[in-house]
Order: C-alpha cells, then structure tokens, then sequence
C-alpha cells in the first residue's frame, strides 16, 4: 500500500487590522474656516506589503488627501496608513503576490475610507467621500512598471 501524500490546504485569513499611521494638518486655521471658495481636493492611494514571519504578512494601505485653496494654499493635509496583518499559507508564491497587491488592499480600503472621512469632519470640514479604488488596475501596472 502506498501512503497519499496530504496536501496542504491553503490559508489566507486576516490576524489583525489597524491604523498604523494617521495625521492631519490644518495649516491656516482658523482663518481658513471664513473662506468661501471650494477646494480642489487630490487624492494619492499606494500599497505595500511585508513579510513578517513564516506564512505572515503586513499589508498597508497609505491614502493622501490634499485639499488647496486658489491652487497653492493648503486647506488641510489628511494621510491615513490601514494595515493589517495577514496569513498565507500553502499559497504559492505568484498567488502570495497578488493576494498582497490586491485582495489584501481591497480588505484594507474601506477602513482608510471612514479614517479618512472621520477625521476630516473632525477637523470641522465637510466629508470627503472617498470612490472604490481598483486595485488589480494597480497592481498590473505596478508589475507592467517592473517588467519595463
């Protein structure tokens, strides 16, 4: 009799999700509270993710908020960093790079998402409702950019 070898099943759970890094700036307060003008608001998303030990893994989503006033005068500066701490297991190592760049950033988001949001109106600004970000789009041109 030959003995079947057992496969190892796959694990991807979450361990622990926080906020690693959070700030505001409010430069020109409390002045900037009597404008009237409607800021230009940019937003700037990045990921990125390490190994810890054995089958886990950081993963961490970074979201920038800027918001100008007549181009140059900076109404507030919002940056949140959502991490979360994830086990892969018996995937292989391909899979492990998109699980990271994609899956991981997708758990992540929404909770940047309402960090941001919260803080925002805590510093007495409206609400800056952040869209759902594509992060296979990113991720595809991020390896397309290590390719080149």
């Amino acid at each position: 009799m030959s003995e079947e070898k057992v496969q190892e099943q796959p694990v991807f759970s979450v361990e622990k999700l926080y906020v690693k890094d959070l700030s505001l700036e409010v430069p020109l307060a409390p002045k900037i509270f009597l404008e009237q003008e409607a800021p230009e608001v940019e937003m700037r998303v990045s990921t990125s993710s390490e190994q810890l030990e054995d089958g886990f893994y950081e993963c961490v989503v970074t979201v920038t908020i800027t918001a100008r006033l007549s181009g140059e005068r900076i109404l507030f500066l919002n940056e949140v960093s959502q991490a979360g701490i994830f086990r892969l297991e018996g995937i292989p190592e391909e899979d492990t790079k998109i699980l990271l760049g994609i899956a991981c950033p997708n758990i992540l988001f929404p909770y940047a998402r309402e960090a941001v949001s919260s803080t925002i109106t805590r510093a007495g600004f409206p609400p800056v409702l952040l869209a759902p970000i594509n992060f296979e789009a990113m991720y595809q041109q991020s390896e397309q950019e290590a390719a080149a």
